[in-house]
């Protein structure tokens, strides 16, 4: 497409997100970044890839000295988890700045807040659904499914709010929030391409 397409995709966990952006993707033919915005802020920032999957939507300090085979010696050096948002937030930037993008998570819709032309998107879900499809996809019981949903759900929250000073999940935050439970991944693709192209950004 010559016209520049960036959907971001805010989602509670187990709605089915990178599912929905991989579909969007193959429909309109544009690149999803999920994991691969960790991959390449490594790449741009000089860091190991484990260290940003390892503060992947979460709030930590690293020690620098187990980043680095070399070490420090016993040396107090840490980067905050500041510093690592502003690397990877730099990375999202780049990527939405070089073409079309579908970009999941970590904040995107508020890191490209002053990209005209974005379309920000959550996923929800109901509770039972999300931990029914987290338990067929992981193999747990359905206890330890909504266990681990209301978990991720909480890490999420606490992410976003600390960095964007706003609310993860709140309808007012977005352009369109969807319940990925009633059409389906597919369905829910679909609606968005619709919903994108009546607004004018497809």
């Amino acid at each position: 497409m010559d016209k520049k397409i960036i959907i971001t995709i805010g989602r509670q966990f187990g709605a089915g997100g990178l599912g929905v952006a991989i579909a969007l993707g193959k429909k309109l033919g544009i690149p999803v970044y999920d994991k691969e915005i960790l991959k390449k802020a490594a790449q741009d920032s000089g860091f190991s890839a484990e260290f940003f999957e390892e503060s992947d939507e979460k709030k930590r300090f690293f020690s620098l000295a187990s980043i680095f085979s070399n070490g420090f010696g016993d040396t107090e050096n840490y980067m905050s988890d500041r510093g690592i948002f502003k690397m990877q937030s730099q990375t999202i930037k780049q990527i939405a700045e070089q073409g079309s993008a579908i970009i999941v998570g970590r904040c995107s819709d508020y890191i490209l807040r002053d990209m005209e032309g974005t379309l920000d998107v959550f996923l929800t879900s109901p509770a039972e659904v999300r931990a029914a499809r987290v338990a067929e996809r992981s193999g747990k019981t359905l206890e330890e499914s909504a266990r681990l949903v209301e978990e991720m759900d909480r890490k999420r929250a606490e992410y976003y709010n600390y960095y964007t000073f706003g609310d993860w999940g709140v309808a007012g935050t977005y352009d369109l929030c969807i319940d990925s439970s009633v059409l389906d991944i597919e369905g829910t693709a679909d609606f968005i391409i619709d919903f994108a192209r009546k607004a004018g950004l497809i």
